[in-house]
Order: C-alpha cells, then sequence, then structure tokens
C-alpha cells in the first residue's frame, strides 16, 4: 500500500499505544465511501470524492451490500477501475437481506455465499481484501458462519475477514474459528460503551478497530443545528440522541468541544476525529462523506495534537452517562443484540 504525508502525520498525531496485537494488514489511514446510496445515485461528483481520497493517500475504501441496496458496490466498482483497485485495499459487508422486500438478517451459509458471489460481480473484482458480516445473526451459531466465510478464505474469493456490531464473546467464539482481522463498531466521544468489554477484547485478540460515525452521525460538525439540515428521509431524524426531549443536553457535549476546537485552531469535528486517531495505532476511524471539502476537512484532523490533558479534558465533558438516548431508535441488531446459538444446536440442510 502506498504511503502518504497523511499516513505520516497520523504516526506523528498517535499520542496513545495500543495494548497488545498486531496491526491490521491494511494501512492508515482509511476513510469511508459511503452515505444513503440514494446520495451518491444524485451526486454526480460522487467518484471525484473518491479519485481525491485515493489520490490524498487513502488505502482503504469501505463500503456494503445493504447501501443502497447494491448500489453503492456499483458504484465503487466504477470508481475502482483505472488503474484504482491495485492502490487500496476494498471492504465490504454482507448479513442484512431485503428480499422479497423485508429485511432480514441472514447468516446461513449459503446466503453468506451468494452475497459474497453478488459483491464480487457489483464491485467487479476477483477476491475482496476484508469481508465484514455486518449484523450478527442469532439464529445461527456463528461457528457456522466464519466457517463459510473460512471456506471463501481458502477459495482465493475473501483475504480477511470482519465482524460488525458483534460482543465480545461473539467476538471469541468467531475467532476461535477463524483469525478476525477487524471489528468495526461505533466509536467516538458520544458512543464510548465500547471501551468496556470490546475494545480489551479486541486487543487481547490482536484484532484491528474500525471505528465507524465517529463523528457523531455529524453531531459533532454543527451539534443541534443539524436537526434542522435533516430531511424527513434521512434516518438520523429519527435517532433517540437528536430528539427534542435529549439534544439540549446533548448539545452541551457540542459545546464544550466546539470552544476546545476554536482554542485549538481547528473545526469540533476535526477534534472529534482527532480523539479517535489518538486512541491508538490499531484504531482506524472511518467518517464517511460525500462532499469533498469534508473529506479535506476530515484528512486536517490528522494533525490535530492532543495532550493527555485534552484527551481527559474531553472525555470527561461525553463521559456515558452525560448523553442522552440510545444510539438507535431501537437497539436491535447491536452488539447488545449479537448472541448466536451453541454450534451444538446447528443442524445443518
Amino acid at each position: 500500500m502506498p504511503t502518504s504525508a497523511a499516513e505520516s502525520a497520523l504516526e506523528a498525531s498517535s499520542g496513545r499505544k495500543r495494548d497488545s496485537g498486531p496491526m491490521p494488514p491494511f494501512t492508515l489511514p482509511i476513510t469511508e465511501v459511503l452515505v444513503v446510496a440514494e446520495c451518491w445515485q444524485t451526486e454526480p461528483g460522487a467518484e471525484a470524492v473518491i479519485h481525491r481520497a485515493v489520490a490524498a493517500g487513502v488505502t482503504l475504501l469501505d463500503t456494503s451490500d445493504m447501501y443502497g441496496p447494491h448500489t453503492n458496490e456499483i458504484l465503487l466498482g466504477k470508481a475502482l477501475q483505472g488503474g484504482v483497485r491495485e492502490k487500496v485495499e476494498l471492504a465490504t459487508k454482507f448479513a442484512v437481506s431485503f428480499a422479497d422486500g423485508k429485511r432480514e438478517i441472514r447468516g446461513d451459509p449459503a446466503y453468506v455465499r451468494a452475497a459474497c458471489e453478488a459483491s464480487l460481480k457489483r464491485l467487479g473484482i476477483d477476491c475482496i481484501d476484508l469481508y465484514y458480516q455486518h449484523r450478527i445473526d442469532k439464529k445461527v451459531p456463528i461457528e457456522v458462519t466464519i466457517g463459510e466465510l473460512k471456506k471463501l478464505v481458502e477459495e482465493g474469493k475473501v483475504k480477511y475477514i470482519g465482524l460488525s456490531e458483534a460482543s465480545a464473546s461473539t467476538i471469541r467464539r468467531a475467532h476461535a474459528v477463524h483469525p478476525i482481522t477487524a471489528v468495526q463498531l461505533e466509536w467516538s466521544l458520544w458512543s464510548r460503551d465500547v471501551e468496556e468489554d470490546i475494545i480489551p477484547t479486541c486487543r487481547e485478540l490482536g484484532i484491528g478497530i474500525v471505528a465507524y460515525s465517529p463523528l457523531g452521525r455529524g453531531f459533532f460538525c454543527s451539534g443541534a443545528k443539524l436537526v434542522d439540515s435533516l430531511s424527513e428521509q434521512d434516518f438520523r431524524k429519527h435517532m433517540p440522541r437528536l430528539q427534542p426531549e435529549n439534544i439540549v443536553k446533548n448539545a452541551k457535549i457540542f459545546e464544550h468541544v466546539n470552544a476546545m476546537a476554536a482554542k485549538k485552531g481547528c473545526t469540533p469535528s476535526q477534534l472529534a476525529l482527532a480523539w479517535v486517531h489518538h486512541q491508538g495505532n490499531d484504531v482506524c476511524p472511518i467518517p464517511g462523506t460525500t462532499k469533498i471539502e469534508n473529506f479535506n476537512q476530515n484528512v486536517g484532523a490528522l494533525s490535530v495534537k492532543l495532550t493527555p490533558d485534552e484527551m481527559a479534558e474531553l472525555e470527561s465533558c461525553a463521559a456515558a452517562g452525560e448523553i442522552l438516548g440510545d444510539r438507535y431508535p431501537q437497539m436491535a441488531n447491536t452488539w447488545k443484540d449479537s448472541e448466536t446459538p451453541p454450534l451444538s444446536s446447528w443442524k445443518s440442510e
């Protein structure tokens, strides 16, 4: 993978060292090239954002078959042409099915294989670098799902396996079947419950940590003003943390971050992103964007250096008990609801 000034800036700005375990097999920095796929369909400059990111030194592009569904993978497949594919690691995900208009989480072997084949075709590639189970199917033992992914690795269709929104116990069970390269989870100044059990588990096992929504779904860009800018179709409109009964108190956290950012000469979003970068070299935040100017601002966060005292101040103003509202309207299909049956219960079809 290519190196860049941005990567050097990340290493220089990383004030905390990881606890243990090897570096994940992808390089930093990375960014996410997704949002709701409909946004990409109406954004004529979508491919330009991807090409700008790669030119800037981004080496991991992250998507999923559920974005659209499917249209984001198709977009990314087009953007990978012309020699771009050779410059990046590519991650995508499976598990959320929309068959017959019904949303369902699936991790059965037949679905895993079919989903992988379909993603390979849409992306126009022969092998997926990092293939995540997007959400955990509670009907299927995790060992069964990972067992099928292991076969795809052996067949050369997948290089590395990842999990998203998995509990610590589920991660351990999966890792016992085949090494898990990365766990994707929501980690930001206002989503820190993963620090109690999941982060330590990943570090004990040497698993890379990929932090999605590091800007709090955009909250750390504009605070309470974010709500006014959301369309009725934007799922964030219904997030508990952005509801009237919660937003007033949550906005105070943004005001504190904004004040600190002003003193440091950066934006509040850059400060919030820098906090995630400083968690260690095993942590890869993936802020999503559809605009080049926002991408450039995210890259600027790599140059924001935080002292231990500044890290502590940010953490004190955004302690877990200070945030009102859950991450999702219903906390189903998150790591808190991801335990699967024992392997002994599985009867293959």
